[in-house]
């Protein structure tokens, strides 16, 4: 039996277990990020678990931009005010891209493409990775320490997986690091930023302002319809009710492109298991 699964599935090892006492022998995972499964259970079992190790890097990366331009650029609150018939100017006020700063955590497919995109605005190009993408280089990207990165940046991207090592990579002094009026977006995983602490930093004021499409606790809310239910999330009913914050569905992947690839991929995967070929997107057994 093959069971799909998408990054909100929370397949742990009681779960992994349940499944393969029902016959379960595939986990294929709708996605690129895995570290909803518990892949040292998965290998004890003997289960083989895949994932789509590539789908469209521009849908992500443009979808973050968006996010920061809609943050900078107040889209939010002037789409909301102008459905009212309200055209007033106060507190719309941006600030031009060209010549600012921006810092990339994370500079593979997905983070190259995020800096394709800024180089076009004409930003400078910060990146702090592992290893130094060539492409990036080219670009003119600076790589430095993340440290410095934080401290110097006018906008800082996120695109790193969720692993222990980067669980709250932003965390309370990585977030006071940063510049008062930085802009800090988060397309990759909730997990990689300590809620708690941003909502600490908001309340006193600081930030331009923040574009988030995951959230550390979105399991078992985000694509799913809450809003005549009461709010149990007080970080994130919190983190919402602040004017310079856009939080989004976790949707930065969904575009007809991208879909379509995961579904490819998916699919690939499932044959490759049945026709017992050793795919390169297998995770376990490795």
């Amino acid at each position: 039996m093959v069971q799909s699964s998408s990054v909100n599935a929370d397949l742990n090892g009681r779960v992994l277990r349940t499944l393969a006492a029902g016959g379960t022998k595939m986990i294929a995972q709708r996605s690129t990020g895995f570290n909803n499964i518990d892949l040292a259970v998965a290998r004890q079992l003997g289960m083989t678990v895949s994932r789509v190790s590539y789908y469209s890097p521009h849908s992500v990366a443009e979808f973050a931009w968006t996010l920061a331009m809609a943050v900078n650029r107040r889209i939010v609150r002037a789409s909301s005010r102008t459905r009212d018939f309200d055209f007033r100017l106060n507190g719309l006020m941006g600030r031009d891209m060209r010549g600012r700063t921006v810092g990339v955590l994370g500079t593979g497919k997905i983070g190259e493409v995020f800096t394709r995109i800024a180089h076009g605005f004409g930003m400078n190009l910060l990146g702090w990775d592992l290893v130094q993408n060539p492409a990036c280089v080219e670009l003119g990207m600076k790589y430095v320490d993340k440290d410095e990165l934080l401290t110097s940046a006018d906008l800082v991207r996120l695109h790193v997986p969720l692993l222990e090592a980067t669980h709250h990579i932003i965390d309370a002094a990585a977030l006071r690091m940063m510049k008062d009026d930085a802009i800090l977006v988060n397309s990759s995983r909730g997990g990689l930023i300590d809620s708690e602490a941003l909502v600490s930093e908001l309340r006193s004021g600081r930030f331009e302002g923040v574009g988030l499409d995951v959230y550390e606790a979105e399991a078992g809310m985000f694509f799913l319809d809450k809003s005549l239910e009461a709010v149990e999330d007080d970080t994130l009913a919190r983190l919402i009710t602040f004017p310079n914050v856009v939080v989004t569905s976790h949707q930065a992947y969904y575009t007809h492109d991208a879909v379509g690839q995961i579904i490819e991929a998916t699919v690939r995967n499932v044959e490759d298991y049945l026709a017992g070929r050793r795919s390169q997107n297998t995770l376990s057994p490795e």
